[in-house]
């Protein structure tokens, strides 16, 4: 199948209606009514004005200013709308982007009876937000890549590293907003580097830890396309030395247990693994359970862990806008609730959240609220 031709498919297999999307005029893009400007998010929020910033050349045959467009006092469409027709408004200079890639492979001696192979695609592990615990070859892959696809949790100070020849596409999910699916980001990959583009694919925390990165490998090798995975620091490790929290500690936990709030069918309820997680000699670490945590708690208590288990909830680690409430597991989905943490939000529970000094600090702050009232 042709490259432009793949491209034009996106939008149709993205999902079971026969609609297919067709390029919007200008006067028609109101996505940008929505645009966050004060959010304070160290992250690529699915309309702020930092994402149409970065990707402005996508829409550049359409919107000559997004800043002006910013004051439009029109409401916004629903979501899938404003996916479908951004979509449509990118095709174009993801195609002309295309055609670039291939004359620059036949200038580099690439064409004519010399056949090249495919560029290489890199996923890379950005951390959990702060820029400088990325890895050297991190860094260096980031600065020399034609086309990186980021996702919402790869920080902004991140991107701010990306070379000034490279192109940036956001495809970031949100609970309710996926900029793309899934099978439209594996196309997305396999047209560039079909190109002979080197690729990157830039995802929060480590690329190999709940982030889809085996699925985007494994669809790309089936294909003949080259994959190097350069791992990154995952949130838990990265919040939990942020806190002083020793994830493991001789005595304490022998073991760490990373586990998922979303499940793959989605739902509010997926914990199903609560009875085998309950275990007082390790640490359980929750990505992604924001929602789902008050089901979560429930069920490890049941199970046989401690209310009393030390836990911490942290909003937005390792950034300048960090979060964080302590408390005991019976008490913090409700303290959650309280100082109304968002996402991204991670949870560590177990005796080791006892070891980090900011523990008795919160746990003296509560003790002097009880005795002032």
């Amino acid at each position: 199948m042709a490259l432009c031709t793949r491209l034009q498919s996106f939008p149709s297999s993205s999902s079971s209606s026969s609609n297919h999307i067709r390029p919007t005029k200008a006067s028609n893009f109101h996505p940008i009514c929505s645009l966050h400007y004060n959010s304070h998010s160290p992250f690529t929020e699915k309309h702020s004005i930092e994402r149409y910033q970065r990707d402005q050349w996508l829409y550049k045959t359409q919107l000559e200013n997004i800043e002006n467009m910013a004051s439009c006092s029109s409401p916004p469409p629903d979501s899938n709308s404003v996916r479908q027709n951004e979509i449509a408004l990118q095709l174009p200079e993801l195609k002309k982007l295309l055609q670039v890639l291939r004359e620059k492979r036949e200038r580099e001696g690439c064409g004519g009876w010399k056949k090249c192979g495919p560029g290489n695609v890199f996923l890379v592990g950005t951390g959990p937000g702060d820029p400088e615990l990325l890895t050297l070859k991190a860094v260096r892959v980031i600065q020399s890549a034609d086309l990186l696809l980021y996702d919402r949790l790869v920080s902004n100070d991140v991107l701010d590293l990306v070379g000034p020849n490279a192109r940036l596409l956001y495809v970031g999910k949100t609970a309710g907003y996926h900029s793309r699916t899934q099978e439209e980001i594996h196309e997305l990959l396999l047209s560039f580097a079909e190109a002979g583009a080197t690729v990157v694919r830039l995802k929060g925390g480590d690329p190999l830890v709940f982030g889809r990165g085996g699925e985007e490998m494994d669809f790309l090798q089936q294909q003949g396309i080259h994959v190097k995975v350069i791992p990154g620091i995952t949130a838990a490790s990265g919040i939990a030395a942020e806190l002083g929290i020793p994830l493991t500690h001789r005595g304490v936990a022998n073991s760490v247990r990373f586990l998922t709030g979303h499940s793959r069918k989605g739902g509010t309820d997926p914990l199903f693994v609560a009875e085998n997680a309950a275990d007082p000699d390790s640490t359980l670490v929750i990505y992604m359970g924001l929602s789902t945590f008050p089901s979560l708690a429930l069920k490890l208590m049941h199970h046989g862990l401690p209310p009393n288990t030390p836990a911490v909830a942290v909003e937005r680690g390792t950034t300048p806008q960090q979060r964080m409430v302590f408390a005991e597991l019976k008490d913090l989905a409700n303290k959650i609730t309280t100082v109304e943490l968002v996402s991204p939000t991670l949870m560590i529970i177990g005796n080791v959240v006892a070891l980090s000094p900011l523990w008795s600090l919160s746990m003296n702050e509560a003790s002097c609220m009880v005795q002032a009232k």
